[in-house]
């Protein structure tokens, strides 16, 4: 069964960085795609950006261009989320997704397997 467990939320000032950690185990990956979501409150989950485990091509939303970058490590079995120039607007939990199906990666619907989340804190 795959498992997925973010690390690495926080509070950070805007202008500033974090680095997500999304640990993956239960398959073998090279047939999914990964990617990461966001939720603030209230709001309902949106999609941050994705890439398929072989690394192309990445797909990110326009709100994140530029800004955030997504990365796997295939020895350990990790996808990072390096986040720069954080924005108040960054706040919210961040959740890693997983999915063999590469269709619409942008919508929560297509993804099956989900951690638990991270909260980012982005003040201004």
């Amino acid at each position: 069964q795959v498992q997925l467990v973010e690390s690495g939320g926080g509070l950070v000032q805007a202008g500033g960085s974090l680095r997500l950690a999304c640990q993956a185990s239960g398959d073998t990956f090279d047939r999914y795609w990964m990617g990461w979501f966001r939720q603030s409150p209230g709001k309902e989950r949106r999609f941050a950006i994705a890439v398929p485990w072989t690394g192309h091509p990445e797909i990110r939303s326009e709100s994140v261009e530029g800004r955030f970058i997504i990365s796997i490590d295939d020895a350990s079995n990790t996808v990072y989320l390096q986040m720069n120039d954080l924005k108040p607007e960054d706040t919210g939990v961040y959740y890693c997704a997983a999915t063999t199906g590469g269709g619409e990666v942008h919508k929560a619907s297509a993804w099956p397997y989900w951690g638990q989340g991270t909260r980012v804190t982005v003040s201004s």
